[in-house]
Protein backbone atom coordinates (compact mmCIF):
# COMPACT_ATOMS: atom_id res chain seq x y z
CA UNK A 1 0.00 0.00 0.00
CA UNK A 2 2.66 2.56 1.03
CA UNK A 3 5.02 1.33 -1.98
CA UNK A 4 2.04 2.02 -4.22
CA UNK A 5 1.18 5.67 -2.54
CA UNK A 6 4.90 6.84 -3.03
CA UNK A 7 5.43 5.66 -6.24
CA UNK A 8 1.94 7.77 -7.86
CA UNK A 9 3.47 10.37 -5.74
CA UNK A 10 6.91 10.60 -8.01
CA UNK A 11 5.29 9.91 -10.63
CA UNK A 12 6.83 10.70 -13.88
CA UNK A 13 3.84 11.68 -15.60
CA UNK A 14 2.76 14.08 -12.59
CA UNK A 15 0.97 16.86 -14.16
CA UNK A 16 1.52 20.32 -12.94
CA UNK A 17 -0.71 21.21 -9.78
CA UNK A 18 -3.95 22.04 -10.59
CA UNK A 19 -5.60 25.15 -9.00
CA UNK A 20 -9.34 24.96 -6.89
CA UNK A 21 -10.64 26.97 -10.13
CA UNK A 22 -9.53 24.68 -12.37
CA UNK A 23 -11.98 23.23 -15.14
CA UNK A 24 -12.16 20.03 -16.28
CA UNK A 25 -12.13 19.63 -20.12
CA UNK A 26 -14.80 16.84 -19.67
CA UNK A 27 -17.36 18.70 -17.16
CA UNK A 28 -20.90 18.59 -18.66
CA UNK A 29 -20.53 21.79 -19.26
CA UNK A 30 -17.22 21.73 -21.63
CA UNK A 31 -19.15 19.76 -24.11
CA UNK A 32 -21.53 17.98 -25.80
CA UNK A 33 -20.50 14.55 -25.07
CA UNK A 34 -22.17 11.97 -23.13
CA UNK A 35 -20.78 9.97 -20.39
CA UNK A 36 -21.62 6.46 -19.39
CA UNK A 37 -21.16 4.22 -16.79
CA UNK A 38 -19.00 1.24 -17.40
CA UNK A 39 -20.68 -1.59 -16.51
CA UNK A 40 -21.30 -1.95 -13.11
CA UNK A 41 -19.03 0.55 -12.02
CA UNK A 42 -19.22 4.57 -10.64
CA UNK A 43 -16.64 5.45 -13.59
CA UNK A 44 -17.79 7.17 -15.96
CA UNK A 45 -16.54 6.88 -19.68
CA UNK A 46 -17.47 9.24 -22.92
CA UNK A 47 -19.64 7.18 -24.90
CA UNK A 48 -17.31 7.54 -27.79
CA UNK A 49 -13.26 7.14 -27.59
CA UNK A 50 -10.09 6.48 -29.16
CA UNK A 51 -7.97 3.69 -29.68
CA UNK A 52 -4.84 2.88 -31.02
CA UNK A 53 -5.38 -0.05 -33.26
CA UNK A 54 -3.58 -0.35 -36.43
CA UNK A 55 -3.01 3.10 -36.64
CA UNK A 56 -0.44 4.44 -33.95
CA UNK A 57 3.16 3.42 -35.27
CA UNK A 58 6.10 5.26 -36.92
CA UNK A 59 5.38 3.35 -39.88
CA UNK A 60 1.44 3.75 -39.95
CA UNK A 61 -0.87 6.54 -40.38
CA UNK A 62 0.04 7.71 -37.06
CA UNK A 63 3.32 8.88 -35.87
CA UNK A 64 4.58 10.75 -32.78
CA UNK A 65 3.30 14.50 -33.57
CA UNK A 66 0.04 12.74 -35.85
CA UNK A 67 -0.54 11.48 -32.42
CA UNK A 68 -0.33 14.53 -30.52
CA UNK A 69 -2.57 16.14 -32.49
CA UNK A 70 -5.54 13.29 -32.86
CA UNK A 71 -5.06 13.19 -29.00
CA UNK A 72 -5.51 16.86 -28.34
CA UNK A 73 -8.25 16.87 -30.90
CA UNK A 74 -10.19 13.78 -29.00
CA UNK A 75 -9.81 15.37 -25.49
CA UNK A 76 -11.23 18.30 -26.78
CA UNK A 77 -13.97 16.81 -28.39
CA UNK A 78 -14.72 15.68 -24.96
CA UNK A 79 -13.78 11.73 -25.34
CA UNK A 80 -11.94 10.77 -21.86
CA UNK A 81 -11.24 7.09 -23.15
CA UNK A 82 -8.38 6.22 -24.56
CA UNK A 83 -7.43 2.14 -25.24
CA UNK A 84 -4.23 0.47 -26.34
CA UNK A 85 -2.83 -2.89 -26.19
CA UNK A 86 0.41 -4.53 -25.86
CA UNK A 87 0.26 -6.19 -29.19
CA UNK A 88 -0.57 -2.62 -30.95
CA UNK A 89 2.02 -1.18 -33.19
CA UNK A 90 4.61 -2.57 -36.12
CA UNK A 91 5.88 -4.72 -32.61
CA UNK A 92 4.62 -5.12 -29.39
CA UNK A 93 4.81 -2.00 -27.33
CA UNK A 94 5.39 0.88 -29.89
CA UNK A 95 2.10 2.15 -29.99
CA UNK A 96 2.46 2.61 -26.33
CA UNK A 97 5.38 3.86 -26.71
CA UNK A 98 4.49 6.80 -28.96
CA UNK A 99 1.04 7.07 -26.78
CA UNK A 100 3.58 7.43 -23.50
CA UNK A 101 5.47 10.54 -25.65
CA UNK A 102 2.47 12.11 -26.61
CA UNK A 103 0.62 12.18 -23.44
CA UNK A 104 3.46 13.67 -21.93
CA UNK A 105 3.99 16.05 -24.19
CA UNK A 106 -0.17 17.00 -23.46
CA UNK A 107 0.51 16.36 -19.46
CA UNK A 108 3.68 19.28 -19.71
CA UNK A 109 1.53 21.92 -21.72
CA UNK A 110 -1.41 21.50 -18.80
CA UNK A 111 -4.20 20.84 -21.27
CA UNK A 112 -5.27 18.02 -19.13
CA UNK A 113 -3.66 15.93 -16.40
CA UNK A 114 -3.73 12.33 -15.72
CA UNK A 115 -6.92 11.88 -13.12
CA UNK A 116 -9.09 13.54 -16.03
CA UNK A 117 -8.03 10.72 -18.18
CA UNK A 118 -9.51 6.61 -18.57
CA UNK A 119 -6.55 4.64 -19.87
CA UNK A 120 -6.63 1.19 -21.07
CA UNK A 121 -4.48 -1.39 -22.02
CA UNK A 122 -4.66 -4.87 -23.17
CA UNK A 123 -2.43 -7.78 -22.46
CA UNK A 124 -1.72 -11.04 -24.47
CA UNK A 125 0.94 -10.76 -26.86
CA UNK A 126 3.84 -9.08 -25.41
CA UNK A 127 6.57 -10.51 -27.85
CA UNK A 128 7.97 -14.19 -29.58
CA UNK A 129 9.07 -15.34 -25.89
CA UNK A 130 7.52 -18.24 -24.51
CA UNK A 131 6.72 -16.80 -21.54
CA UNK A 132 5.71 -13.20 -23.72
CA UNK A 133 1.95 -14.37 -24.87
CA UNK A 134 -0.84 -15.15 -22.66
CA UNK A 135 -2.15 -14.74 -19.38
CA UNK A 136 -0.36 -16.87 -16.88
CA UNK A 137 0.65 -14.62 -13.96
CA UNK A 138 4.45 -14.14 -14.97
CA UNK A 139 3.21 -12.38 -18.37
CA UNK A 140 0.26 -10.69 -16.99
CA UNK A 141 2.58 -9.26 -13.94
CA UNK A 142 5.75 -8.71 -16.23
CA UNK A 143 4.03 -6.87 -19.52
CA UNK A 144 1.76 -4.70 -17.08
CA UNK A 145 4.96 -3.54 -15.48
CA UNK A 146 6.53 -2.94 -19.24
CA UNK A 147 3.52 -1.28 -20.74
CA UNK A 148 3.46 0.99 -17.74
CA UNK A 149 6.78 2.01 -18.47
CA UNK A 150 6.05 2.54 -22.25
CA UNK A 151 3.14 4.84 -21.46
CA UNK A 152 5.15 6.65 -18.71
CA UNK A 153 2.18 6.01 -16.17
CA UNK A 154 2.28 4.42 -12.81
CA UNK A 155 -0.95 3.06 -13.58
CA UNK A 156 -3.96 2.44 -16.20
CA UNK A 157 -7.48 2.07 -15.07
CA UNK A 158 -7.92 -0.56 -17.34
CA UNK A 159 -6.16 -3.23 -18.11
CA UNK A 160 -7.82 -6.04 -20.33
CA UNK A 161 -7.18 -9.32 -20.88
CA UNK A 162 -6.83 -9.63 -24.58
CA UNK A 163 -7.85 -13.13 -25.93
CA UNK A 164 -8.45 -15.91 -23.97
CA UNK A 165 -5.76 -18.33 -23.17
CA UNK A 166 -6.67 -22.36 -22.88
CA UNK A 167 -3.61 -22.74 -21.41
CA UNK A 168 -3.43 -21.40 -18.08
CA UNK A 169 -5.72 -21.91 -15.56
CA UNK A 170 -8.58 -19.44 -15.16
CA UNK A 171 -8.01 -19.22 -11.24
CA UNK A 172 -4.00 -18.17 -11.92
CA UNK A 173 -5.36 -15.30 -14.43
CA UNK A 174 -7.79 -14.14 -12.26
CA UNK A 175 -5.56 -14.25 -9.48
CA UNK A 176 -3.19 -12.38 -11.48
CA UNK A 177 -5.34 -9.63 -12.67
CA UNK A 178 -6.42 -8.94 -9.13
CA UNK A 179 -3.03 -8.43 -8.11
CA UNK A 180 -2.48 -5.99 -10.48
CA UNK A 181 -5.75 -4.21 -8.89
CA UNK A 182 -4.44 -4.74 -5.51
CA UNK A 183 -1.22 -3.20 -6.33
CA UNK A 184 -2.67 -0.12 -8.05
CA UNK A 185 -0.95 -0.55 -11.29
CA UNK A 186 -4.85 -0.43 -12.40
CA UNK A 187 -8.29 -0.09 -10.94
CA UNK A 188 -10.39 -2.58 -13.26
CA UNK A 189 -10.16 -5.72 -15.08
CA UNK A 190 -11.77 -6.89 -18.21
CA UNK A 191 -11.61 -9.17 -21.20
CA UNK A 192 -11.67 -8.91 -25.03
CA UNK A 193 -13.14 -11.54 -27.14
CA UNK A 194 -14.13 -14.20 -24.66
CA UNK A 195 -17.07 -16.19 -24.70
CA UNK A 196 -20.25 -15.86 -22.66
CA UNK A 197 -18.71 -18.70 -21.08
CA UNK A 198 -15.08 -17.79 -20.47
CA UNK A 199 -16.57 -14.76 -19.12
CA UNK A 200 -19.19 -16.55 -16.69
CA UNK A 201 -16.41 -19.17 -15.88
CA UNK A 202 -14.62 -15.98 -14.42
CA UNK A 203 -16.82 -14.64 -12.42
CA UNK A 204 -17.58 -18.02 -10.60
CA UNK A 205 -13.54 -18.37 -9.91
CA UNK A 206 -13.42 -14.69 -8.35
CA UNK A 207 -16.89 -15.32 -6.69
CA UNK A 208 -15.29 -18.34 -5.06
CA UNK A 209 -11.78 -16.62 -4.42
CA UNK A 210 -13.48 -13.72 -2.66
CA UNK A 211 -11.59 -11.75 -5.52
CA UNK A 212 -13.17 -9.21 -8.34
CA UNK A 213 -14.49 -10.41 -11.29
CA UNK A 214 -14.39 -8.79 -14.72
CA UNK A 215 -16.02 -5.69 -14.96
CA UNK A 216 -15.72 -5.25 -18.92
CA UNK A 217 -15.56 -6.57 -22.27
CA UNK A 218 -14.23 -4.92 -25.39
CA UNK A 219 -15.93 -7.02 -28.67
CA UNK A 220 -16.26 -6.78 -32.31
CA UNK A 221 -19.51 -4.70 -32.79
CA UNK A 222 -21.01 -3.10 -35.68
CA UNK A 223 -23.86 -3.14 -38.28
CA UNK A 224 -22.58 -6.73 -39.44
CA UNK A 225 -20.78 -8.33 -36.08
CA UNK A 226 -24.02 -8.95 -33.90
CA UNK A 227 -24.56 -11.73 -32.67
CA UNK A 228 -22.40 -11.44 -29.63
CA UNK A 229 -23.04 -8.28 -28.19
CA UNK A 230 -26.79 -9.17 -28.95
CA UNK A 231 -27.45 -12.33 -28.28
CA UNK A 232 -24.32 -14.57 -26.87
CA UNK A 233 -23.83 -12.09 -23.81
CA UNK A 234 -27.59 -11.24 -23.22
CA UNK A 235 -27.53 -12.83 -19.73
CA UNK A 236 -24.34 -10.91 -19.06
CA UNK A 237 -25.64 -7.45 -18.72
CA UNK A 238 -28.07 -8.66 -15.80
CA UNK A 239 -26.06 -11.18 -14.30
CA UNK A 240 -22.68 -9.57 -13.84
CA UNK A 241 -23.37 -5.80 -15.19
CA UNK A 242 -21.12 -6.41 -17.63
CA UNK A 243 -19.48 -3.33 -19.20
CA UNK A 244 -18.77 -2.58 -23.58
CA UNK A 245 -16.29 -1.26 -25.18
CA UNK A 246 -17.30 -2.12 -28.54
CA UNK A 247 -14.18 -1.89 -30.81
CA UNK A 248 -14.49 -1.76 -34.70
CA UNK A 249 -17.97 0.27 -34.77
CA UNK A 250 -17.67 1.20 -38.29
CA UNK A 251 -16.17 -1.78 -39.75
CA UNK A 252 -12.90 -0.49 -40.12
CA UNK A 253 -13.68 2.33 -42.17
CA UNK A 254 -16.29 0.69 -44.36
CA UNK A 255 -19.04 2.14 -42.76
CA UNK A 256 -17.61 5.58 -43.09
CA UNK A 257 -17.72 5.09 -46.96
CA UNK A 258 -13.62 4.98 -46.86
CA UNK A 259 -13.61 2.11 -49.70
CA UNK A 260 -16.86 3.69 -51.26
CA UNK A 261 -14.38 4.81 -54.53
CA UNK A 262 -11.65 2.96 -54.29
CA UNK A 263 -8.45 2.57 -51.78
CA UNK A 264 -7.54 5.76 -49.71
CA UNK A 265 -3.93 6.19 -49.26
CA UNK A 266 -4.06 7.11 -45.37
CA UNK A 267 -6.69 3.72 -44.97
CA UNK A 268 -6.18 0.51 -43.34
CA UNK A 269 -6.47 -1.02 -46.77
CA UNK A 270 -3.81 0.95 -47.92
CA UNK A 271 -1.25 0.66 -45.35
CA UNK A 272 -1.86 -2.79 -43.48
CA UNK A 273 -0.82 -5.79 -45.22
CA UNK A 274 -3.71 -7.77 -43.50
CA UNK A 275 -6.05 -5.36 -44.59
CA UNK A 276 -5.78 -5.17 -48.05
CA UNK A 277 -8.88 -7.24 -48.24
CA UNK A 278 -10.96 -4.36 -46.68
CA UNK A 279 -11.80 -3.09 -50.02
CA UNK A 280 -13.15 -6.03 -51.46
CA UNK A 281 -15.84 -6.30 -49.06
CA UNK A 282 -17.96 -5.55 -51.88
CA UNK A 283 -21.27 -6.47 -49.82
CA UNK A 284 -20.79 -4.39 -47.18
CA UNK A 285 -19.72 -1.53 -49.38
CA UNK A 286 -23.00 -1.48 -50.97
CA UNK A 287 -24.46 -2.03 -47.67
CA UNK A 288 -22.98 1.34 -46.01
CA UNK A 289 -23.86 3.18 -49.58
CA UNK A 290 -27.87 2.42 -48.69
CA UNK A 291 -27.67 4.11 -45.60
CA UNK A 292 -26.38 7.51 -47.18
CA UNK A 293 -30.21 9.10 -47.86
CA UNK A 294 -31.05 7.93 -44.60
CA UNK A 295 -28.06 10.06 -43.08
CA UNK A 296 -28.73 13.25 -45.00
CA UNK A 297 -32.21 12.48 -43.99
CA UNK A 298 -31.27 12.27 -40.07
CA UNK A 299 -28.58 15.40 -41.21
CA UNK A 300 -25.63 13.33 -40.20
CA UNK A 301 -22.44 12.06 -42.06
CA UNK A 302 -22.33 8.38 -43.10
CA UNK A 303 -19.94 7.37 -39.41
CA UNK A 304 -22.01 9.51 -37.64
CA UNK A 305 -25.21 7.65 -38.26
CA UNK A 306 -23.58 4.44 -38.17
CA UNK A 307 -22.14 5.61 -34.60
CA UNK A 308 -25.02 6.77 -33.50
CA UNK A 309 -26.84 3.10 -34.42
CA UNK A 310 -23.89 1.13 -32.14
CA UNK A 311 -24.31 3.78 -29.23
CA UNK A 312 -28.60 3.22 -29.52
CA UNK A 313 -27.65 0.22 -27.48
CA UNK A 314 -27.92 0.70 -23.86
CA UNK A 315 -25.16 -2.05 -23.39
CA UNK A 316 -22.67 -0.13 -24.81
CA UNK A 317 -20.93 2.07 -22.24
CA UNK A 318 -18.35 3.01 -25.18
CA UNK A 319 -17.52 3.03 -29.11
CA UNK A 320 -14.07 3.21 -30.11
CA UNK A 321 -12.87 5.16 -32.99
CA UNK A 322 -9.68 5.03 -34.66
CA UNK A 323 -8.38 7.82 -36.43
CA UNK A 324 -5.82 8.93 -39.05
CA UNK A 325 -6.26 12.56 -38.72
CA UNK A 326 -8.01 15.33 -36.33
CA UNK A 327 -10.77 15.95 -38.54
CA UNK A 328 -12.08 11.93 -38.36
CA UNK A 329 -12.27 12.86 -34.46
CA UNK A 330 -14.31 15.96 -35.21
CA UNK A 331 -16.76 14.44 -37.66
CA UNK A 332 -17.09 11.30 -35.40
CA UNK A 333 -17.93 13.27 -32.14
CA UNK A 334 -20.96 14.49 -34.08
CA UNK A 335 -22.87 10.68 -33.93
CA UNK A 336 -24.04 12.78 -30.57
CA UNK A 337 -25.95 14.80 -31.84
CA UNK A 338 -27.33 12.34 -34.27
CA UNK A 339 -28.18 10.16 -31.78
CA UNK A 340 -30.34 12.27 -29.79
CA UNK A 341 -32.46 12.20 -33.32
CA UNK A 342 -32.60 8.82 -32.95
CA UNK A 343 -36.05 6.32 -32.24
CA UNK A 344 -36.59 2.85 -32.60
CA UNK A 345 -37.87 3.45 -35.79
CA UNK A 346 -34.72 5.03 -37.23
CA UNK A 347 -33.01 2.02 -36.01
CA UNK A 348 -35.28 -0.59 -38.05
CA UNK A 349 -34.67 1.57 -41.23
CA UNK A 350 -31.29 1.46 -40.78
CA UNK A 351 -31.24 -2.42 -40.14
CA UNK A 352 -33.34 -3.31 -42.89
CA UNK A 353 -31.35 -1.20 -44.97
CA UNK A 354 -28.45 -3.25 -44.29
CA UNK A 355 -29.87 -6.45 -44.55
CA UNK A 356 -31.97 -5.31 -47.71
CA UNK A 357 -28.26 -4.49 -49.62
CA UNK A 358 -27.54 -8.70 -48.92
CA UNK A 359 -25.31 -7.89 -46.22
CA UNK A 360 -26.51 -10.73 -43.45
CA UNK A 361 -23.39 -12.41 -43.60
CA UNK A 362 -20.50 -11.08 -40.96
CA UNK A 363 -17.09 -10.12 -42.10
CA UNK A 364 -14.60 -12.31 -41.21
CA UNK A 365 -11.85 -11.48 -38.48
CA UNK A 366 -9.64 -14.10 -37.47
CA UNK A 367 -7.11 -12.27 -34.91
CA UNK A 368 -8.77 -14.60 -32.42
CA UNK A 369 -7.98 -17.81 -33.72
CA UNK A 370 -3.91 -16.37 -34.90
CA UNK A 371 -3.03 -15.40 -30.83
CA UNK A 372 -4.97 -18.70 -29.50
CA UNK A 373 -2.62 -20.09 -32.28
CA UNK A 374 0.45 -18.27 -31.28
CA UNK A 375 0.11 -19.28 -28.08
CA UNK A 376 -0.99 -22.77 -28.24
CA UNK A 377 1.75 -23.60 -30.52
CA UNK A 378 4.38 -22.16 -28.33
CA UNK A 379 3.23 -24.12 -25.77
CA UNK A 380 3.29 -27.51 -27.96
CA UNK A 381 6.50 -26.79 -28.76
CA UNK A 382 7.92 -26.62 -25.22
CA UNK A 383 5.83 -29.90 -24.40
CA UNK A 384 7.78 -31.19 -27.24
CA UNK A 385 11.37 -30.16 -25.92
CA UNK A 386 10.45 -31.48 -22.54
CA UNK A 387 8.93 -34.60 -23.64
CA UNK A 388 11.92 -35.29 -25.61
Amino acid sequence: MWRWLLTLGTAATAAPSCSSNRSSPFSPDASPMLYRPLGNSGLRVSAISYGAWLTVSDTGAVNLQKHVEILRTAIRSGINFIDNAEAYGAFPGESESIMGQALEELFDSGEVIRSDLVISTKLFDGGNGVNDRGLSRKHIVEGMQAALERMKLTYVDLVFCHRPDVTTPMEETVRAMNHIIDRGWAFYWGTSEWSAEQITRAHAVAIQLGLQGPLMEQPLYNLFNRDRVEREYRSLYQLYGLGLTVYSPLAEGILAGRYSNGVPADSRAALVTRKTGLAKQEMQIAAAETLRPLAKEMNCSLPQLALAWVLFNQHVSTAIIGASRPSQIEDNVGAIACLSRFSADTVKRIENAVSTAGAASEMVYDISATMAEKKLSLAGRTRNATSA
